[in-house]
């Protein structure tokens, strides 16, 4: 009998869930459109910003086939509250702070499911992935120097996604402050509000 994802080691976690990229996949926004008209459902009467995020919302870069989604609450929320309506809708808490949370969905004690999701859940504001997402969708060369830095990373980190996410980090903060700088003239930053996907 297998263990519950509960009873692994975050070792064992890691080879359960390597860190693989393949090429772009124009199914991935199907998948965003989705899931997201799934939580414009679960938000109704609340205002939120749901943005898509992560390398798969970059255009035409490897990636990890996992949908990332920003979920932005306003700041007199209860992000408890929050919390409760995401779980109800099928996702896991893996990570939890006074002012973020993070959920994940289709991770199984086989392995990855068909279609894997994880949820980022903030405050108004806190968004800086929705910059550096923008900065790259407009900046092809940008763009293509990050899939060049994941894919030198990818064999290195397959069973390590701290040891990824951290010799990303300098590339991605320093993008995302050249991005903030230069964004706020105009363009797509921002998530959607409700009935606007982004």
């Amino acid at each position: 009998m297998s263990k519950r994802l509960s009873e692994m080691t975050l070792e064992e976690l890691w080879q359960l869930f390597p860190i693989y990229l393949t090429e772009h996949n124009d199914e991935w926004e199907l998948w965003y459109r989705e899931e997201y008209q799934g939580l414009c459902a679960l938000f109704s009467n609340m205002r939120v910003r749901i943005s898509h995020i992560g390398s798969t919302a970059i255009e035409n870069i490897w990636a990890k086939p996992i949908i990332d989604i920003l979920v932005e609450i306003p700041l007199e929320n209860d992000m408890n509250g929050a919390k409760e309506r995401i779980v109800q809708n099928g996702y896991i808490c893996m990570a939890e702070e006074p002012r973020r949370m993070s959920f994940n969905k289709g991770y199984t004690e086989n392995g990855f499911a068909s279609k894997v999701f994880h949820l980022h859940l903030r405050y108004w504001g806190d968004n800086d992935e929705v910059y550096f997402r923008d900065y790259m969708n407009r900046n092809p060369m940008a763009a293509k120097e990050y899939e060049k830095l994941k894919l030198s990373l990818w064999r290195s980190y397959e069973h390590d996604r701290d040891g990824y996410t951290n010799a990303k980090h300098e590339f991605v903060t320093g993008y995302t402050k050249r991005a903030r700088s230069h964004l706020c003239g105009g363009g797509r930053h921002y998530g959607g509000s409700i009935g606007q996907p982004e």
